[in-house]
């Protein structure tokens, strides 16, 4: 081996070293602040692939939004016994036992359904419409 070629091997260990010494002895302060400096300062996304912002209810939505957005995963196939949108044979049984239990169930849970069918930005009135919205014309 010639002799700048062991030099060059040696100047690389001396930075590899001492950079690793260098980021052992930074503090997590010190760290902090090379994090805010160098974190970019903004987000580049291609035209169409913007994130997409959820929207903020401007008042109440009605049972169809609600039953599409929340419910339909359960209650279009039955999934856990959630009886079936629509299907006179399984919500019978629930409608006999009075509105006001079937609400209760919806909005608090029951069984494998979550209180208000995990959609904790809808209220009560919202469920009791996307109720309204599986068991119409039943």
């Amino acid at each position: 081996m010639d002799m700048s070629r062991k030099i060059l091997t040696a100047l690389v260990a001396v930075a590899t070293f001492s950079s690793a010494s260098f980021a052992a002895s930074v503090s997590q302060e010190e760290y902090d602040a090379i994090a805010e400096r160098i974190k970019p300062v903004g987000d580049v996304y291609l035209a169409g692939s913007e994130p997409i912002v959820a929207a903020v209810p401007s008042g109440p939505r009605d049972g169809a939004t609600i039953y599409g957005t929340f419910c339909t995963a359960c209650h279009a196939t039955g999934v856990s016994g959630a009886p079936i949108s629509g299907s006179a044979d399984d919500w019978s049984p629930r409608i006999a036992q009075g509105r006001d239990i079937l609400n209760n169930h919806a909005i608090n849970g029951f069984n494998a359904m979550p209180a208000k069918g995990a959609c904790m930005d809808c209220s009560d009135d919202e469920i009791i419409a996307a109720i309204d919205h599986m068991i119409e014309g039943l």
